[in-house]
């Protein structure tokens, strides 16, 4: 797909959420269950179904998906799509690109050794490595635009307001 492309593909839909800005408006769904043996969440994504559980460092047994690696994944693969994207947009050819996400988390909090410790992660790093041979501005123009536009990362930045609620069934 070329630049082209991208702009047709996407000038429908934007002119819809133009006109009818509530159409822009999605509501993105995920559904578990803790059904079954084992501390464990199946995952239900729409498209596959996951099995997440404890990560070892917590006590479980690795053959399940750590939530924390499932956050970090989503920031890869939306960020990853992101660049490809902005890239096809401002005609930057990417010969190969890598994303790289790494957090950092002390599980002293998460298991409540200590209360002092925060839950979560203390600090995520996003990185990407690409052959090009755009120049540097182009680069940076590049990085300005997947750091703005990629949704799991602006989300995990600016902390949207979240809630939670429990009832029977």
């Amino acid at each position: 797909m070329d630049a082209v492309q991208l702009r047709q593909m996407q000038a429908p839909i934007k002119e819809r959420y133009k006109t009818d800005p509530k159409a822009a408006l999605i509501t993105l769904k995920a559904k578990g269950s803790t059904d079954g043996e084992g501390i464990a969440c199946k995952v239900e994504t729409g498209r596959a179904i996951a099995m997440a559980g404890l990560h070892p460092g917590t006590g479980g047994s690795g053959l399940e998906l750590c939530s924390g690696d499932m956050l970090l994944e989503a920031l890869v693969a939306c960020a990853g799509v992101t660049l490809k994207s902005v890239a096809t947009a401002i005609e930057v050819p990417l010969k190969t690109g890598n994303v790289y996400a790494e957090g950092d988390l002390d599980f002293r909090g998460t298991l409540g050794i200590d209360k002092e410790t925060p839950v979560g992660f203390a600090e995520i790093r996003l990185r990407f490595e690409v052959d090009t041979d755009a120049p540097q501005d182009k680069l940076d123009l590049l990085l300005k635009l997947t750091e703005r536009y990629c949704v799991v990362y602006q989300t995990i930045k600016n902390g949207p307001k979240v809630s939670v609620s429990m009832q029977r069934l």
